[in-house]
């Protein structure tokens, strides 16, 4: 048994990392880099973006094929073993992190049955949200996920969820591991940055944004799961009331054409901008152009878009949702809607009342430093060193 100041040996396990950016990656990213900081010996076993087997310093690539037919950026390895896990197996981790159900899950398996290491499992995805993607039937899809959760899960020592709404799932799918509740960290040194005025002022008009106009922002994949197209017609509402806003869709995904296409229909076209994909190491440049950040998904298992809307200065306005209870207080650093009145009001608040807006932007600031990724690694280190 590992004492809890000695060095440990941890594997991580994720179908994603190589060929995407999401809360999974950055959760993993932000994992690696608190741990091995620590003096932890860390190692992650993940799929290639290609037909080819490769180890890149602390990572372990295993080929694979892509699966774009079922969701973007998914890929399935070609064979379930490789000479990588024997490497592995001799190498003897003491825990393994898994991070995603699927092909590496069972990567996990394999490889604490011959360790005897135990799995830690972070549950990342509520996939009741994306069964519209393979099953016609939202009820039988929600069925399945329940099932499999449960079978999927039996060899895992200790489950961690993001949130409490994760965690409300898990148990409501009859599962009976151990769950923590440990929110995903950011790395905030890079939200810290801000731009200077005649830099935002810049990019702004570089966008087409006038300088007196007010901005909202979506950033994030444009998938239908995160529901923009509600957004898009609240925002059509709002023009009404007041003409002088924009709002700057920053991000890429197969909703996209439909919401241009919705956009034309509700003949807001020129008061919508689409950046499309952007550099991760760019994206508090975008938030910090905006002077709102919205969203109207339901979908959210850690919400880091929010977190990092927080960190740069931004008052959120969310549909109510459970994933929100941490980092958006309600009237102090922005609002939660259940209604387009709703929404409506919480814009007019925060558009017309500089005051307001300013309030919660530097409240959104303050609640953001909670969720420093420094803070998350220590909380995933005790749950191995409670496994072990």
């Amino acid at each position: 048994m590992q004492g809890p100041q000695q060095m440990l040996k941890i594997l991580i396990t994720t179908d994603l990392y190589a060929t995407s950016t999401n809360g999974v990656v950055t959760s993993v990213q932000n994992l690696f880099d608190v741990l091995t900081a620590k003096g932890h010996d860390v190692r992650i076993l993940t799929l290639s973006g290609d037909m080819r087997s490769h180890k890149e310093g602390h990572v372990y690539y295993v080929r694979s094929m892509p699966l774009g037919v079922v969701y973007p950026d998914v890929r399935m390895p070609t064979a379930f073993h490789n000479a990588y896990f024997d490497e592995i197996i001799e190498w003897k981790p003491d825990v393994i992190h898994s991070q995603c159900e699927f092909f590496t899950f069972q990567f996990a398996t394999h490889i604490s049955r011959a360790t005897g290491a135990p799995i830690v499992h972070t549950y990342h995805t509520l996939y009741e949200q994306y069964v519209s993607y393979l099953f016609p039937s939202r009820r039988l899809g929600r069925l399945l996920v329940r099932v499999l959760s449960r079978k999927r899960l039996k060899e895992v020592k200790t489950l961690v969820a993001p949130t409490m709404k994760v965690e409300n799932a898990l148990h409501s799918y009859g599962i009976q591991n151990p769950i923590s509740v440990v929110p995903s960290g950011i790395s905030l040194e890079q939200h810290h940055q801000r731009l200077t005025p005649e830099e935002r002022l810049e990019r702004r008009r570089e966008l087409g944004i006038g300088e007196n106009q007010k901005v909202l922002l979506n950033l994030g994949r444009l998938g239908t799961e995160k529901n923009l197209g509600e957004l898009m017609a609240l925002f059509a509402q709002a023009l009404k009331n007041d003409p002088n806003m924009v709002f700057l869709i920053v991000g890429d995904g197969p909703a996209r054409e439909d919401l241009e296409r919705q956009a034309q229909e509700l003949n807001i076209r020129e008061h919508v901008i689409f950046t499309g994909m952007v550099e991760p190491s760019d994206v508090q440049n975008y938030y910090q152009l905006a002077d709102v950040f919205i969203s109207a998904s339901t979908s959210e298992t850690q919400g880091l878009t929010y977190i990092e809307a927080a960190a740069n200065g931004l008052p959120l306005l969310c549909r109510q949702d459970d994933c929100l209870a941490d980092v958006l207080k309600e009237g102090e650093n922005g609002y939660e809607y259940r209604s387009t009145q709703e929404f409506l009001e919480a814009i007019d608040k925060l558009m017309e009342h500089p005051a307001i807006r300013e309030a919660a932007s530097r409240r959104s600031e303050e609640i953001a430093e909670s969720f420093d990724k420094q803070s998350f690694g220590n909380a995933i280190e005790k749950i191995y060193e409670s496994v072990l």
